[in-house]
């Protein structure tokens, strides 16, 4: 079986939102950025993947990493995969990581490796068809993607497009949320939020005090973000069929109120009124006739009185690398084992 390429999406402008104002979130420099790239393509390398293709921007990642990979071939002390960027304009704004992912996965990439949070991983999702996706995180709010060593998560990721890893464990089937307003479709990996103020402004949310809904594909308890409060109130995997709402109010206005990091460094206080759990397929309403919808942290939607508005859950919805399964088959089956031609033990004559 041919190895197929692999997408690379690090679009500069993500991780650029309000809260790393109000927040204590660090700031990820472009050489940083252009340096987990370098990692990713060191494990794609080791994996045998041959060629990648990779976004281009105007940020300054793309200077960055290909004067380093001149540098490195002349030295001859790593091997790299082919490195080609793609034809196509440059926004500067999230558009290009949507235009981008169509495009590797209308050239049939093996997968798409996606540098970012939340929001830039729902953005390729949304576009890359059925081309399973790898985050690394380097977002402001990471609950999505993993955090992980690019370096592992390019081997994982070069074991899976080679067929080295079956399919059936290389492979992880994910939920979403499906957030509709008078027909249109949105969708949300991890959280939909429902604020009870109706427009958009900065888009990223941090003030606890206008939260009403929250519809979670997940949450877990050392999380961050919206979805930590699923996690610190009912906690839920991402392979359970199943999601969370949180009926929200006001801290003080309700029986409990929860504590829990809205951002890096930041912790919020919100009053929590029920928890319930989403059947996959059931439609559900917001609980305020009029406010704006967050997806995944970022204000995208906002509805009033006469709108139509409904969120439900869909399974097995869009797919990822399992980076954990993909090292865990490599180990019992020794993939990264390589005998040598003559060997030989201490003691032995040679």
């Amino acid at each position: 079986m041919p190895m197929r390429a692999v997408g690379i999406i690090a679009n500069p402008v993500s991780a650029r939102d309000i809260r790393r104002i109000v927040s204590h979130a660090g700031n990820l420099p472009i050489n940083d950025r252009a340096n987990i790239v370098l990692r990713l393509l060191t494990g794609l390398a080791a994996a045998d993947v041959a060629d990648v293709v990779v976004m281009p921007e105007n940020g300054g990642i793309r200077t960055q990493l290909m004067r380093t990979i001149e540098r490195e071939r002349r030295m001859g002390t790593v091997r790299l995969p082919d490195v080609t960027y793609l034809d196509m304009p440059v926004t500067s704004t999230f558009v290009d990581s949507a235009v981008a992912a169509r495009r590797m996965d209308d050239m049939g990439v093996g997968a798409i490796v996606v540098l970012g949070g939340d929001g830039t991983n729902r953005v390729v999702a949304s576009s890359c068809g059925q081309t399973p996706i790898a985050g690394v995180s380097t977002g402001t709010n990471n609950a999505f993607p993993e955090f992980r060593e690019p370096t592992i998560t390019g081997l994982a990721v070069g074991l899976a497009v080679s067929g080295r890893v079956p399919a059936d464990i290389a492979l992880a089937l994910n939920k979403r949320l499906v957030v509709t307003v008078n027909g249109r479709h949105e969708i949300a990996l991890v959280d939909a939020a429902v604020v009870a103020e109706r427009y958009v402004g900065a888009r990223a949310i941090w003030k606890t005090e206008s939260f009403r809904d929250l519809f979670a594909t997940f949450g877990e308890a050392d999380g961050i973000g919206m979805s930590s409060l699923v996690g610190l109130t009912g906690p839920l995997d991402r392979t359970t069929p199943q999601g969370r709402r949180v009926r929200l109010a006001p801290a003080g206005a309700a029986p409990r109120t929860l504590a829990f990091p809205v951002a890096p460094g930041l912790i919020g206080r919100v009053g929590v009124l029920s928890v319930e759990t989403m059947a996959p397929g059931v439609p559900c309403r917001p609980s305020v006739a009029a406010g704006s919808i967050a997806l995944d942290g970022e204000r995208e939607l906002t509805f009033g009185e006469s709108d139509d508005v409904s969120i439900h859950l869909e399974t097995d919805a869009f797919r990822t690398v399992s980076v954990s399964g993909c090292m865990a088959f490599a180990a019992r089956h020794g993939l990264m084992v390589h005998q040598t031609s003559s060997p030989c033990h201490e003691g032995e004559p040679r």
